[in-house]
């Protein structure tokens, strides 16, 4: 705030009123600097904006895009007074200059052989950013242009961060181009640019829907696959659970009656990520229940799994899987593993890790699996997990979240196995909020009083 200017009376009138002058003049210079920052930033903001607005195919825009082309090397011709225009764009290994566009150039042109960059001089030049101008004839043989006029100039095709071509612009009479037609035509240059940016965005729009789509087909089927109703065996709880979301992944957990009564569980977590992944995962889901209804006992069926992953891919598939077989009121649970995937037997206050490394479904042509065998009390439960951040572990070791995650889910047994199978979601939230990825699937099989 600025002080009054004290009256003639004052001791020093003069002294102070420069001092409130001087002070006056700084809040005006801060004002002016506050108010130029303002607009900058109004500036960059509007331009940041403008880039907000979406590319859309609309249904007046009829005309072809070598219609347009052809309109704007037309128009730009004739601004800068030549008889015949061309658009020389780049191929993708950036070697060679093929003829896009072109006006006032006979039409068998477009079935030319494309030129190549090394001996277009005058092209390259352009490409550095220089506007080339070619007014005598002299000159056509050092520069190599792609036609036979008395004069041409050309200037660069490029957005701000890729070079795209080259535009040239010819005249049937031997002339030179001043600094407002160089300017015109890089203007146009400009506009051609624009012009095929902007149908490779409509193309990208166009093709990210379509993958959208599948992606949320994709989704549905995923989930699809999925039980959701939860079986009905007596003395037992099953329930499974996935996270953070419906994505599709390599991690699946199944359950299927046999036709002996009793009820197959397993967890697949397939190679790979995403659709390939969750793909993989699916045919080895189709496997464990087609060949269970004929080999129910774990180990020989993982072996029946592996031969026809084997035979039924090149060698990219492959898939780490547990699965066991619960029996109504009774608490041995025969067992077997593919892999590396934690299986955890839970009892109140303490846990047992069972996993027992092996080579994965699809390695080998002929693998051995052991079958094991779990007792599982009243109360306790037997867990299938795995998490995507999961490393290989040797047998008898066990990652630490994994022993975080057993050891908290261990003293919550008191739980239904659906409240059981959501845990991980809170856990996770938890207990490592910063961790990236949080894929998780879990299945629980719990015991419960006969």
């Amino acid at each position: 705030m600025l002080d009054p200017v004290r009256s003639a009376s004052a001791a020093s009138p003069s002294r102070l009123a420069a001092k409130a002058v001087r002070r006056l003049a700084a809040a005006l210079s801060g004002l002016v600097n506050e108010l130029q920052e303002t607009r900058h930033a109004l500036w960059l903001c509007e331009a940041e904006l403008a880039t907000g607005v979406p590319v859309v195919a609309r249904p007046e825009e009829r005309r072809h895009l070598a219609a347009r082309l052809q309109a704007v090397l037309r128009g730009g011709a004739e601004a800068v007074g030549c008889h015949a225009a061309a658009l020389y764009l780049l191929d993708e290994a950036t070697t060679l200059l093929r003829l896009r566009s072109s006006w006032g150039l006979p039409p068998q042109r477009l079935a030319d052989p494309p030129r190549p960059l090394p001996t277009a001089l005058a092209d390259l030049e352009a490409m550095l950013g220089h506007v080339v101008v070619l007014e005598d004839s002299g000159l056509f043989q050092q520069w190599n242009p792609p036609e036979d006029f008395p004069a041409a100039a050309c200037v660069p095709v490029a957005s701000p961060t890729t070079i795209l071509g080259t535009l040239w612009v010819f005249c049937n009479s031997r002339r030179d181009f001043n600094d407002r037609e160089t300017n015109v035509l890089e203007m146009v240059a400009g506009r051609l640019a624009a012009d095929l940016e902007r149908e490779m965005l409509l193309r990208e729009g166009v093709n990210a829907a379509q993958v959208k789509r599948e992606l949320a087909a994709a989704e549905r089927a995923h989930l699809g696959q999925i039980p959701s109703v939860p079986p009905l065996l007596e003395g037992w709880e099953v329930a499974g659970g996935t996270g953070p979301d419906s994505r599709p992944a390599g991690s699946l957990f199944d359950w299927f009656p046999l036709p002996d009564g009793r009820l197959a569980i397993a967890l697949t977590v397939a190679a790979g990520t995403g659709i390939a992944a969750a793909l993989s995962a699916a045919v080895v889901r189709t496997a464990l229940r087609s060949h269970a209804p004929y080999h129910p006992r774990p180990d020989e069926l993982l072996h029946h799994v592996n031969t026809t992953l084997w035979q039924g891919s090149v060698g990219d598939q492959s898939a780490a899987v547990v699965c066991g077989v619960l029996e109504a009121n009774s608490d041995q649970v025969p067992y077997a593993c593919a892999g590396n995937v934690d299986v955890l037997h839970l009892r109140a206050g303490s846990w047992q890790s069972l996993a027992d490394p092996a080579v994965d479904l699809g390695k080998e042509a002929e693998t051995p699996f052991c079958l094991a065998q779990q007792r599982v009390q009243p109360g306790e439960a037997l867990v299938l997990y795995h998490h995507e951040s999961d490393t290989t572990h040797s047998a008898g070791k066990t990652p630490t979240h994994v022993e975080a995650f057993a050891g908290a889910l261990s003293g919550r047994l008191s739980l239904p196995a659906k409240q059981l199978a959501a845990s991980p979601r809170d856990w996770f939230n938890a207990s490592l909020p910063h961790t990236p990825h949080r894929d998780w699937t879990v299945l629980v099989a719990k015991r419960t009083d006969s």
